[in-house]
């Protein structure tokens, strides 16, 4: 009986090892794209459906501006058929730089190539008041957080798909039909957005970090930037902020999480502004879209 039951586990044990392996086996049969941010993940994995794998450098919750890539992103880099970065994401050129280097073989390309890019909203720890989105003096950086306006999505999926059907163009059927069903969705969440806001315009809203420059633009809004990255502000800049944010009558104050503050309750207090939370990294990219559309619009 004791010899039965041994070789029943061992038969078990080796069907569980060969399925494991199995597994294994299909996971790797997929092509990996790797890209920098959740907001492109969804986009992409949106496209591509199961016929490919796409790895993200920026895991939720994690902060752009500390991040370095580890030993184990340049690892899952190197088993990449390609990178496709945001575009003018602080940790992505030194992360180029070292791909150069060490991994010439593997192709980058740009998720935003073909936007009109907002200057100047970085400049100077980045922050310009009043950053109606709009262009600012020769030589200023680019504003990085492209994919927070639904029109640049719509550019950002379109190159998205181009890289994808050069890498597989035999499924390039199936990433269409995927596609045009993105694009459908971008153009439903547009269309909901312009007439939520269609009598907003001019009407100015804060933020703690510019990360909503290109959505600001897109609806003819004012961002006003309250806070500096890893500094408190000074009495005289509080009193400055407030001030400025008063004469605006700017009623809604949206915070990040990852630049926390504890002057950032006191502020919206003050000033009269509710404040809401908001991950513009978030994988869940269209409800955190229509979270800053339907707080603007409410009021």
């Amino acid at each position: 009986m004791k010899k039965y039951l041994v070789i029943c586990c061992i038969a078990c044990i080796a069907l569980l090892v060969q399925g494991c392996g199995a597994k294994s086996s299909s996971e790797t049969s997929h092509p990996i794209i790797t890209v920098s941010l959740q907001p492109q993940k969804y986009f992409l994995e949106k496209i591509v459906g199961d016929k490919v794998e796409v790895q993200c450098l920026l895991a939720n919750g994690a902060n752009p501006e500390s991040y370095e890539p580890s030993m184990n992103n340049l690892v899952q880099l190197e088993k990449s058929v390609a990178y496709i970065k945001m575009g003018n994401v602080g940790f992505e050129q030194v992360l180029v730089e070292k791909l150069q280097q060490n991994n010439k073989g593997l192709n980058v390309y740009d998720a935003s190539e073909g936007i009109d890019m907002i200057l100047g909203t970085h400049d100077c720890c980045g922050h310009h008041d009043h950053d109606h989105a709009h262009h600012h003096e020769h030589g200023s950086s680019a504003d990085p957080h492209t994919w927070t306006s639904v029109k640049n999505a719509k550019v950002i999926a379109n190159n998205m798909y181009n890289v994808v059907v050069a890498i597989d163009s035999i499924n390039r059927d199936f990433y269409q039909a995927n596609y045009d069903a993105l694009m459908t969705s971008l153009d439903s969440l547009d269309a909901y957005a312009t007439n939520a806001l269609a009598s907003h315009r001019g009407v100015s809203f804060l933020v703690w970090h510019p990360s909503l420059s290109y959505f600001a633009r897109d609806f003819d809004l004012e961002q006003i930037t309250i806070g500096q990255i890893g500094k408190e502000l000074s009495a005289k800049q509080l009193q400055e902020k407030i001030d400025e944010a008063r004469e605006h009558k700017a009623q809604v104050f949206f915070f990040q999480k990852e630049f926390d503050s504890q002057q950032a309750s006191m502020l919206s207090e003050q000033i009269g502004a509710t404040m809401i939370t908001i991950n513009p990294l978030s994988y869940d990219w269209e409800t955190e879209i229509r979270r800053i559309v339907d707080a603007i619009a409410s009021k």
